[in-house]
């Protein structure tokens, strides 16, 4: 059975809809966030060294919750009311990601997945995208969307 080995609680600026998370060697990554981005393409779309999110809301304060796994966790089904869910993989030269916005560019937030490179399997959950479409079209709404997302290596 797969093992928890660490968590991370984020807030995460979004502006046009999206953000990103981006290996911290930008010398791997050879399309930096957010050329390239394909908004409405889905909710994740895995590209060499990042991994686009696409947000329901244009600028607003999400959260995250960032797992890392020794293999691939359960379902978090059970662990809220996610209205949307996808799988991809990254391959992480540095194994830290920077959180990118798509205009603000790399925030102070970083995921540490492990001390050194490797491929990774990532699942993404997100809740909160109804309400957050409304609002964010009345003001700057805070914590509403929130994403769980969990990585375990790709080899597991």
């Amino acid at each position: 059975m797969a093992e928890l080995i660490r968590q991370q609680e984020l807030d995460v600026e979004v502006d046009f809809y999206g953000f990103a998370l981006q290996d911290v060697d930008d010398t791997q990554v050879p399309v930096g966030y957010p050329e390239g981005r394909e908004a409405g393409g889905g909710i994740v779309t895995a590209r060499a060294g990042r991994l686009d999110i696409e947000s329901a809301g244009h600028t607003h304060t999400a959260t995250m919750t960032a797992e890392v796994w020794d293999g691939e966790p359960p379902p978090a089904e059970d662990r809220g009311r996610w209205e949307e869910r996808a799988e991809a993989e990254i391959v992480s030269s540095s194994g830290e990601l920077a959180v990118w916005a798509v205009t603000g560019g790399p925030m102070d937030a970083y995921l540490h997945l492990s001390d050194a490179g490797g491929s990774w399997r990532v699942r993404v959950y997100c809740e909160g995208r109804s309400e957050v479409r409304r609002l964010a079209q009345e003001g700057v709404p805070e914590g509403i969307e929130h994403y769980l997302v969990q990585f375990w290596p790709a080899t597991a």
